[in-house]
């Protein structure tokens, strides 16, 4: 199959880059910015349609988006533009061209205080610009009538790009203390594991499967809890001590509670999801080795 990747320099895509080359697929990764196989602005609906006919694309991987949670609140009109005008642009693509657009969604699209992980049909009530540029997204894909499957995910890290899991391990390595805060609890998900649900997809033919999934690792944990983590992973001696939200105001509301409910997506693909401590040891693994 032929293979779209957007935003084909960030962190997801790169993951879709080091994973590609043992596929018999056809990945094309394709960035606003140079690095890739192609440059493509996303908020261009002729550009895009162009690339995607051109290619004959049968898979459109939107791995692209305005992620600063902090920062949309001042830039809101450029979130929105990355995060649901360029998305409506693939799914018009998409439709044009009979290929599917699998999205990337997130947990923000939810407020947050929810005692019970979020299942798929719980009614989406964003508090953040953010999250509601992200749930616009999730709408123009719906409301394009191409076909789509939307993944929705948490705590997205890697070895690439800027991510909360680098950032720990390099200032952990800097500094003898590390506040972090213990009242905002979720799953990570190492990016890796989610190409790999992608791919194993394609790769089974179940590209007809449309619809909105939850996909993250599997248990719970605080941001305190995965920063602890990492520390002892890596051996570095810095104390780590929780704190609370309030001790640090953003500016912005972040969600409380974002655990997700992965039963659909373990039921429709039969996955096995790995936990959560398992994923972040094979990435520090990968990210210490690429230090040596």
């Amino acid at each position: 199959m032929n293979i779209l990747v957007t935003g084909g320099n960030g962190q997801l895509g790169c993951s879709f880059r080091e994973k590609a080359e043992g596929t018999d697929h056809r990945f094309i990764f394709a960035d606003v910015r140079p690095g890739g196989d192609m440059v493509l602005d996303a908020t261009d609906l002729e550009a895009v349609c162009k690339a995607v006919s051109d290619n004959d694309i049968d898979v459109i991987m939107n791995c692209a988006g305005y992620t600063d949670v902090a920062r949309a609140e001042v830039e809101e009109d450029l979130a929105f533009r990355i995060n649901a005008e360029a998305v409506a642009n693939m799914a018009e693509a998409a439709k044009r061209n009979d290929a599917l657009l699998i999205h990337v969604s997130t947990d923000y699209v939810f407020d947050g205080t929810s005692g019970l992980p979020y299942k798929e049909d719980h009614a989406p009530s964003p508090v953040s610009a953010y999250g509601r540029s992200k749930l616009a997204g999730e709408k123009a894909v719906l409301d394009s009538g191409c076909r789509y499957m939307i993944f929705r995910i948490a705590w997205l890290y890697s070895r690439y790009g800027k991510n909360f899991v680098k950032t720990i391990y390099e200032k952990s390595a800097e500094k003898p203390v590390l506040n972090v805060v213990c009242d905002q609890v979720g799953t990570p998900t190492f990016a890796g594991d989610l190409v790999d649900l992608v791919i194993n997809i394609i790769d089974a033919g179940m590209l007809d499967r449309q619809g909105t999934y939850n996909f993250t690792d599997e248990g719970v944990c605080s941001w305190y809890d995965l920063a602890w983590e990492i520390c002892d992973i890596s051996g570095h001696l810095c104390e780590v001590r929780p704190c609370m939200t309030s001790d640090y105001p953003t500016g912005v509301r972040r969600p409380a509670y974002s655990v997700l409910d992965k039963s659909k997506v373990k039921e429709t693909f039969g996955v096995d999801i790995p936990y959560w401590k398992d994923s972040l040891r094979f990435c520090m693994k990968e990210l210490i080795e690429n230090e040596l």
